[in-house]
Order: C-alpha cells, then sequence, then structure tokens
C-alpha cells in the first residue's frame, strides 16, 4: 500500500510529522492494524487523542471517513440511504422503460458504505474510516459497523453486493459510556490510552498552541497534572489543556496567577461541582501564593509550589 510505514519507528516519525505524540505501544497497535488488516479499538478518557490518531489520515490514506455515533443513530445513516424525492420522480419513467429505482444515482452513500468503495483519485488508496463513539450507538448500528469493519467483505443491498477493494484502516474509539460487546473487541486490535506523562503533554502543548509562551505552557501543564491528582468528577484530559493554554495566550497572561486560573477554570473543568472545588481551593491559597511570591522576589513561585 502506498506510504504505509514501514515499520514502528516509522509509524512513530510519521505520527510526529502530524503532531501526534504517541507512545510506542500505541504505534505498535497502529503499524499492526496496518500489517494485518485488523480494526484498532481505542478506549480512554474523553479528551486523551483517540480521535486525533484517526485524524492523522495522511499516515495511511487520503481520504478520513468519519462516522461520528449517538444515540438515535439508524443504520441507514451510517451505510446508504435511497434518494427518495429523485426515486418519485424517476417511477414513471421506470415503468415505461422497466428500469430499476436501485440505480447508484439515487444512492446516498454514508461513511461505512463509503469505505468499501475506491477513492475517485486513487483506487488503490487506503481509506481510514473513524468509527467515533461506538459505545454511544444503538445495539443495531454496533453490528453492521462491526461486520463492516471485521470483514470488509462488504454489505448486500438492492443496489448489490458492495465489496472492498482496497480494505480500509478502521479505527474505533469508545469513552466507556456503555459497555461494547467483547464478541467486537476480539476481533479488534486494542488499546487502552491514558492521560500522557507531563514532558508528552508539554510536547503536544507546543505543537498546538504555540501563541503561549514556553514558561506558561510549562506551568499550566503543570497545574494541570496536579489537577488530574485530585478527586474530581471529570479531570481536564489533553484537548482542554491545549484550551487553556490558547485562552491565557488570548488573553494575554503571561504567568499563571491565581485571578487568571480562577477566571479560566470553564475551559477546563465541565462539571460544576469540580467548579466548585476548585473555586475554593483558589480561593484558600490566594494569599499563601501571594506571601510565596514575597519569598520569590515578586516572581510566582515555581510550578511545584502550585497544586
Amino acid at each position: 500500500m502506498p506510504h504505509e510505514p514501514a515499520g514502528i519507528d516509522a509509524t512513530l516519525a510519521r505520527l510526529r510529522e502530524h503532531q501526534y505524540f504517541a507512545s510506542r505501544e500505541l504505534a505498535t497497535a497502529l503499524f499492526l492494524a496496518l500489517k494485518m488488516q485488523r480494526p484498532l479499538f481505542l478506549e480512554g478518557e474523553p479528551g486523551v487523542g483517540k480521535t486525533e490518531l484517526a485524524k492523522a489520515a495522511g499516515l495511511c490514506g487520503t481520504t478520513l471517513l468519519r462516522l461520528q455515533c449517538y444515540e438515535g443513530l439508524d443504520t441507514a445513516s451510517a451505510l446508504y440511504e435511497w434518494d427518495y424525492p429523485r426515486q418519485i420522480m424517476a417511477l414513471r419513467l421506470a415503468e415505461a422503460s422497466g428500469d430499476s429505482l436501485y440505480r447508484a444515482e439515487f444512492l446516498l452513500k454514508r461513511p461505512l458504505l463509503q469505505a468499501l468503495l475506491p477513492d475517485s483519485a486513487d483506487a488503490n488508496a487506503r481509506r481510514v474510516l473513524l468509527i467515533d463513539e461506538i459505545d454511544r450507538a444503538d445495539e443495531a448500528v454496533r453490528s453492521v459497523s462491526a461486520r463492516t469493519a471485521v470483514g470488509f467483505s462488504g454489505v448486500d443491498s438492492e443496489y448489490g453486493t458492495v465489496r472492498a477493494a482496497c480494505p480500509p484502516l478502521v479505527v474505533m474509539t469508545s469513552n466507556r459510556t456503555r459497555e461494547v460487546h467483547d464478541a467486537l473487541k476480539r476481533r479488534c486490535l486494542y488499546q487502552w490510552i491514558g492521560y500522557p506523562e507531563c514532558d508528552v503533554e508539554l510536547a503536544i502543548v507546543e505543537a498546538r498552541a504555540p501563541e503561549a509562551s514556553r514558561e506558561l505552557q510549562a506551568r499550566a501543564v503543570a497545574f494541570v497534572h496536579r489537577l488530574c491528582s485530585l478527586d474530581l468528577f471529570k479531570a481536564p484530559g489533553v484537548a482542554e489543556t491545549i484550551d487553556w493554554c490558547r485562552a491565557l495566550a488570548a488573553l494575554s497572561v503571561s504567568e499563571l496567577d491565581p485571578q487568571s486560573v480562577q477566571n479560566t477554570l470553564g475551559v477546563l473543568l465541565k462539571y460544576q461541582d469540580d467548579l466548585a472545588r476548585m473555586d475554593a481551593a483558589i480561593r484558600s491559597r490566594s494569599a499563601w501564593l501571594k506571601r510565596t511570591r514575597d519569598e520569590y522576589g515578586g516572581h510566582s513561585p515555581p510550578t511545584s509550589c502550585i497544586s
């Protein structure tokens, strides 16, 4: 397949080109998914980079197809639908000519079917099919997604049987809002994505939020990692850290003072209980931070002092 990485080191390098800093374990899982033509099932908390991995579509294909799952999504929206208004208009002509209404011109292709069809620009190019948050989908959608992703053999419809000339790379993500059936997981390569180490998250923030100063990035990442150690309902992920650094830079914040943190907590934390807990903690420590800055000659204390 064109542009397929030659090994794990090449996979890591290609991901870094797309500003994605993967662990070696994750790069290994992705490389094996490409090599073995197996779906890759990613689980982890929201905001840790599951979707972003598939978005690096240039790694292995020319087109990213995304099926965003949600409650109420039906199989027609995931696979294909018929353009009924056009079919009705053609109905009388079909009656006269004997033509079928189930023709390609009336087919509205959805992500699962698109992944099986050849790329118009390059018939041999491998598609990247992202089935995002599959845990949110109803059982019927999970079933048809699993058959398409795992088998690659194609789908049968009124239009006919559609088979993949070049099997797509399938990446499924789950935030564990519902349990996904073991039968699906067994047919996939599995990888858990956790919160990154401090140095890895700093590298990600440097690449994704360059408008913030290096010092502010380091302080923000250190602060977020201390937040993650607290008993929060939902700890901020990498996506929230990036957004926070961008927000601080947009406000021309040069150092991480208590007032700036308090004003922008809604970028990091999304639940009222977490906000209230942190608001009380910041207020109670404001006097301590002021005294500590005085000890450091009017400057902010080291990041290790901010918790």
